[in-house]
């Protein structure tokens, strides 16, 4: 083949390459991506197509297209650059009563309202100040939409109503299970009736919550004895979490509480009815901390944002997780220290929190671990303006890209190869913004 030839097929290739993308980008709704790859579409070959057309030196053309593919097979080459993790495991546990859901509810005047801030006095102004706002759902929240948000409304009331069924007697007679297949079987079960990933823990002392902290079971202690946990996510839909921090953002991450609750009672009830003890934690009735479950239980790592980024769909999940004494078999966590390096690169979250509540500078010790610490306060008193669960965080980490075979390739490059890690932050944020916009959808 000559030069000439390759230079044709060069400038051929990578034209189809960046319209492809571009057609895949509007389809996705992303118009500034759409434009941008259509504009690339049309610069970036040129230098190809004008040496092809118009001549020049063989060495030349020769090292321009070996350039080229230099360039690319050294974002792909393996690289991975190891960040140091120093344990997993942190000392002590949560109190649910020190996370806002529950410091929202506290009552002026009230015994528990004393006993907290005797306890937390740096909590107090900040709480008061919040609580003035309008609040999640309240009609008079800065984006207020009556349809959106009675829908939300519904979703929470359901869970709500199946609170009863988290726990329950199991069955009289335990039947004999293989530990190895009915572990396999029930993950992919759940996966086959809507989660996008599955994977089972022992389950861990700082797993648990150490005291109870909703209003229904404010101050219990936590006693949880089982012996292993299975986590699952499911996923948000990318349009409506695009919207955030607008209404259609806090009904999608309803729907998929609802959804993975469902299905954590489902499973549950299986295991129940086989003999073993088996519990959901599902929205209002969580036992245990979540996202380090997940991370856990092999389904992703604890990100900027401090919710977990899974490998197929970044934070744009919802999770959901059954404790039970069943003998399972766990799986074997794989550490991915590319996505805490990535996140390290990225800072995007941070860029457009909206309540600064998401950290610039690197990790720090938290309990013993090394992990980013949002500032919880100053990220709920935004929702409680807004009226929504904010979610831009979500909406704009590049890993939140939809599962497609383009984002794909993004993503195998991020795993491989430190130099496309240090490109990938700069292409992310020429294809979309550093600051993304929020996909306005028809109102209803």
């Amino acid at each position: 083949m000559t030069a000439h030839l390759l230079l044709y097929f060069v400038s051929a290739g990578l034209f189809v390459f960046f319209v492809y993308a571009a057609l895949a980008s509007y389809r996705e709704k992303e118009y500034l991506a759409f434009r941008r790859f259509l504009f690339s579409g049309l610069v970036v070959p040129l230098p190809f197509l004008a040496l092809a057309l118009f001549g020049g030196p063989a060495f030349f053309s020769w090292g321009l297209v070996g350039l080229l593919f230099l360039t690319a097979g050294l974002f792909f080459l393996p690289g991975r650059k190891r960040v140091r993790e120093e344990g997993i495991r942190p000392r002590g546990k949560i109190d649910e009563r020190d996370t806002m859901f529950s410091r929202e509810k506290l009552e002026q005047g009230t015994e528990r309202y004393r006993d907290y801030y005797n306890r937390h006095p740096e909590h107090q102004a900040g709480d008061d100040a919040l609580r003035q706002n309008p609040g999640l759902l309240s009609e008079q929240a800065a984006y207020y939409q009556r349809d959106v948000f009675t829908a939300a409304r519904a979703n929470f009331d359901l869970i709500e109503k199946n609170r009863p069924f988290v726990n329950g007697e199991a069955a009289p007679d335990k039947q004999p299970v293989d530990p190895q297949l009915f572990s396999r079987y029930l993950k992919e079960l759940v996966v086959k009736y809507g989660a996008v990933s599955a994977g089972i823990t022992p389950l861990h002392d700082y797993h648990l919550y150490s005291h109870r902290g909703r209003q229904h079971n404010y101050g219990e202690a936590v006693h949880n004895e089982h012996d292993y946990a299975l986590a699952f996510t499911v996923e948000m839909d990318h349009d409506y979490l695009r919207n955030a921090p607008y209404g259609k953002a806090v009904l999608e991450s309803s729907r998929q509480y609802l959804r993975s609750g469902m299905l954590a009672l489902w499973i549950a009830e299986i295991i129940r009815s086989l003999g073993y003890p088996a519990r959901a934690h599902i929205d209002g009735e969580y036992e245990v901390v979540c996202p380090l479950v997940a991370r856990d239980a092999g389904l992703g790592e604890i990100g900027r944002m401090g919710l977990l980024m899974t490998p197929e769909l970044g934070p744009r999940v919802r999770i959901a997780v059954v404790t039970t004494s069943m003998p399972l078999m766990p799986d074997e966590r794989e550490e991915d220290p590319t996505m805490i390096d990535f996140c390290i690169r990225c800072k995007k979250c941070a860029v457009v929190c909206p309540s600064r509540a998401i950290p610039f500078d690197d990790r720090t010790r938290v309990d013993g671990v090394l992990r980013w610490q949002i500032d919880q306060q100053a990220c709920f008193t935004t929702w409680t303006r807004f009226g929504t669960d904010c979610a831009r965080c979500m909406s704009v980490c590049p890993y939140s890209h939809p599962d497609t075979p383009l984002h794909n390739l993004v993503r195998y490059g991020i795993k491989n190869s430190d130099a496309f890690r240090k490109m990938a932050v700069k292409m992310d944020d020429f294809v979309y913004g550093r600051k993304p916009k929020p996909l306005q959808l028809p109102k209803v």
